[in-house]
């Protein structure tokens, strides 16, 4: 039995290392060139009790480079810690008052989540403008000055409907050294960017982060109303658009991100927890069959190959003449592959290497992460964020 299950977990992680879109590979994105005509943007904004990063991430936002026509909204979506005041004090400061909009949000509708009814009414703030890209934003992303020029440039070059970054994220204290490049491990696990980004493949995925849309691929994908409950709004989004953006399929590229950064703060366990058991669930489309199935694969994907490989490696110690060896050597293989394909994502984010052998460890919290998720659902509390709480829809 134990032989067959690391056996299992050796091919599907030899699968993994040579058929799966090349997902552990970090791509380093080449910058498009400039382009003649640069077309107008707007830059939406949504914004929850920001007022604590405003101050570092708005300034990057007003002072992009770009050199055609943009304008900036925020959406203060029922803020208490003064989000309005503090952004309409930096666009004083910075200079940049007159491209700087901050709307007060309207109270949220039934079936709409807040981040998506924020956006929505950034969109409708701008449609006597018609620009033709929106980008949206969170608010606690910080921009060099050049990005808005090279995701519309590529978005042009590549005839592009969608273009979205994986921001780059904090990993200063101990628990976000720990889970968050696992995170972004386990994204691009899921979701291949060299599958995304093939127009031949059904993969569709974005990073709500930093997201730039063409206005008219939103339109025909249903506008945001389409998605309106959705919790996962970004891969959502990506979905429809990538099956609907305009005849034949909408284009979309994802990319990694070096230079534009998230600033959000995780300073505990707690906090990465609950962002994770927000939307876990949600993306098992509320399905307890499909959580049983992701626990099991995680199981043996991730945590079979370690313990078959300790249980080889106890029985070879305490008999050298044992059978184990077939089941520990394919444990260590499969172990050896996982943390391979782990380690260009430490190395990307600088964090120390012993963090890859332990993959299994991490995999393991996110797996409990899951079934907490599903347990919230169940019990009516699920996708809390912010002080609120979305059931939400699967998409």
């Amino acid at each position: 039995m134990l032989l067959t299950l690391s056996a299992v977990s050796l091919g599907i992680w030899i699968f993994l290392w040579v058929g799966w879109g090349g997902f552990w590979k970090i791509e380093k994105n080449s910058v498009p060139d400039e382009v003649c005509s640069w077309p107008s943007v707007a830059v939406i904004i949504p914004a929850r009790n920001e007022a604590e990063v405003l101050p570092a991430t708005l300034p990057s936002v007003l002072s992009l480079d770009y050199p055609g026509e943009f304008a900036v909204v925020l959406v203060d979506d029922g803020s208490a810690d003064g989000t309005t005041e503090i952004a309409q004090r930096i666009s004083s400061e910075v200079g940049r008052e007159s491209s700087l909009t901050v709307l007060e949000g309207k109270p949220l509708p039934a079936g709409w989540t807040g981040k998506l009814w924020a956006m929505e009414q950034g969109v409708r703030a701008r449609e006597v403008h018609d620009e033709e890209f929106f980008l949206f934003t969170d608010a606690d992303i910080a921009y060099p000055p050049e990005k808005l020029r090279q995701l519309v440039a590529r978005a042009l070059k590549d005839d592009l409907d969608l273009v979205s970054l994986m921001v780059r994220l904090r990993t200063d204290s101990f628990w976000e050294r720990l889970l968050i490049p696992a995170f972004v491990y386990f994204f691009a696990l899921l979701y291949p960017f060299s599958r995304v980004n093939d127009s031949r493949s059904r993969t569709a995925a974005a990073a709500g982060g930093c997201l730039l849309v063409r206005r008219r691929a939103l339109e025909a994908a249903g506008g945001l109303s389409a998605l309106r409950g959705a919790l996962i709004d970004d891969c959502t989004l990506a979905r429809r658009i990538k099956d609907r953006g305009r005849p034949g399929g909408g284009r979309l590229w994802l990319g990694l991100a070096s230079r534009t950064r998230s600033l959000r703060v995780y300073r505990s366990l707690r906090e990465i927890w609950l962002m994770v058991a927000r939307t876990a669930f949600v993306q098992l489309r509320f399905s307890l069959a499909l959580l049983v199935a992701t626990v099991l694969a995680m199981l043996l994907v991730f945590i079979v190959p370690p313990a078959t490989a300790f249980l080889g490696a106890a029985s070879l110690l305490g008999s050298p003449s044992s059978a184990a060896w077939p089941y520990g050597a394919t444990g260590f293989g499969a172990w050896a592959l996982m943390t391979r394909t782990f380690f260009p994502t430490v190395r990307y984010y600088g964090v120390p290497v012993w963090t890859a052998p332990i993959l299994p460890l991490t995999a393991l919290l996110y797996t409990l992460m899951t079934i907490d998720s599903a347990r919230r659902f169940v019990l009516g509390r699920g996708g809390m964020w912010k002080g609120r709480t979305f059931q939400g829809e699967s998409k």
